[in-house]
């Protein structure tokens, strides 16, 4: 079984001066690490390419880090607690305390933002992290582990150990010293580290699992910026985003037109596909052949069940992972291409009439973590936006994630928040001091 030697959690060793001077140390480690970003991008991005091609991987996620570490530092010497009115004989107050040493494990779809994403919070709150990265993506957090060391982190506080589930993982998560569980990935591993956790320390558990995100798009919205959006809301990074709007509602008043445009811009898409180190291209590889052999299998379960292939539905030319846009219609919500997290490059075009309709179908799923709403009439928009069971609502955009802004989801798609302030609660347990000033026996 593998053992991990840990550093002792941060609690036990904080500077004097409490929170703030922990606040201050954050921040200036944090800051030194943005240098180190800024000055080496584009080492980065061979590592993360194979997951997304180069163009976005150079204009997104490497920026998107940074934004990151930066919002992050900002908050190190802002987290506190309160002053609480009692009586007159009490003083009251609560501390943000960090758990000590958190466990980490990130998937391979966006390693080097998901990577942030979990250091962020977690290092401005004090905390020391042993991450895991996917071991199908390991090189972007070593590379990482370079700019921390140049950072001038002091030794232990970011710790990453490569390997699989069934062992690094494993040990992470039954590990009698970390407190406190982030992970993101699927919703089966998910389960098995809230099992793990209540089988070992009672470690809190913050998870950002699957989706089946809802795109609905009612017959009053600017179509053309809403074919757009659904283009990104699919086939963002191959379909390999948990946020995916893979089922794509449309009125049936502008259905028609929609599925003739949207199938324009798949078709080009798919005549974009290539080497993702290439000018001009757009659409990539799947991740591996595992993941492209799943995909494959759920647009072969979409054909055998009835779905019609409207457009795409292979193999793209016969060498790499390479698959085409693919558009289903006809499909029943019973159909696993409806129900289930497909992660590729696969949506599912489905014709509505109401808003109570579309309403109860975008719910017809055990996933909640976003939805996409297209209307120009933002009272509709917005009531929908309500009425969706899910952690995220984009409403005339799709996949538009923001530092500062909580991400997470509803039901089957995770528990706890990621960015944002919220962000900070999943890493701090609250004390509360209660000081006697005047009352006597």
């Amino acid at each position: 079984m593998l053992t991990l030697q840990l550093m002792l959690p941060r609690r036990h060793t904080r500077p004097r001066g409490g929170s703030r001077s922990r606040g201050q140390s954050a921040e200036s480690s944090c800051i030194s690490l943005l240098t180190s970003l800024k000055g080496m991008p584009t080492s980065l991005l061979p590592l993360r390419v194979l997951t997304l091609v180069f163009a976005s991987a150079k204009a997104g996620d490497v920026q998107m880090t940074i934004d990151v570490f930066r919002y992050y530092a900002g908050w190190a010497d802002k987290v506190q607690g309160k002053t609480i009115e009692t009586n007159e004989n009490k003083l009251a107050y609560t501390r943000h305390e960090p758990y000590g040493v958190v466990g980490q494990i990130i998937p391979w779809n966006a390693p080097l933002l998901m990577l942030a994403w979990k250091f962020g919070p977690a290092l401005a709150t004090g905390n020391t992290i042993v991450l895991k990265p996917s071991e199908i993506t390991p090189l972007t957090a070593l590379r990482f582990a370079d700019l921390i060391i140049e950072a001038g982190f002091p030794p232990g506080v970011v710790n990453i150990v490569n390997g699989y589930g069934a062992t690094v993982g494993q040990a992470i998560t039954a590990h009698p010293l970390i407190s406190k569980i982030a992970f993101t990935g699927s919703t089966l591993v998910g389960r098995k580290i809230l099992k793990a956790s209540s089988e070992s320390n009672l470690k809190v558990v913050s998870l950002e699992l699957g989706g089946k995100s809802p795109t609905i798009i009612f017959d009053d919205a600017d179509l053309d910026q809403a074919i757009q959006w659904a283009s990104i809301g699919i086939y963002l990074n191959m379909g390999q985003a948990c946020t995916a709007g893979s089922r794509i509602f449309v009125q049936e008043g502008i259905y028609d037109e929609f599925l003739a445009k949207f199938t324009v811009v798949t078709k080009n898409l798919a005549a974009a596909t290539g080497d993702p180190f290439a000018v001009g291209t757009q659409h990539g590889p799947q991740i591996s052949k595992v993941q492209f052999d799943r995909v494959m299998s759920y647009i072969e379960s979409g054909k055998n069940d009835g779905a019609t292939v409207h457009t795409g539905g292979a193999r793209h030319g016969t060498e790499g992972y390479f698959i085409q846009p693919t558009i289903f219609t006809n499909a029943k919500p019973e159909m696993k291409i409806v129900q289930e997290e497909i992660f590729g490059p696969v949506g599912v075009v489905i014709k509505f009439k109401t808003e109570e309709e579309v309403i109860e179908a975008g719910n017809n799923t055990a996933y909640g973590l976003a939805c996409h709403i297209f209307s120009q009439n933002i009272s509709r928009a917005l009531r929908v936006a309500h009425s969706l069971e899910a952690g995220t609502a984009w409403v005339n955009c799709s996949q538009s994630a923001d530092k500062a802004v909580p991400f997470g989801g509803y039901k089957q798609s995770g528990i706890g928040r990621e960015l944002g302030e919220y962000a900070l609660d999943t890493y701090t347990q609250v004390k509360s001091v209660h000081v006697n000033i005047g009352q006597k026996l």
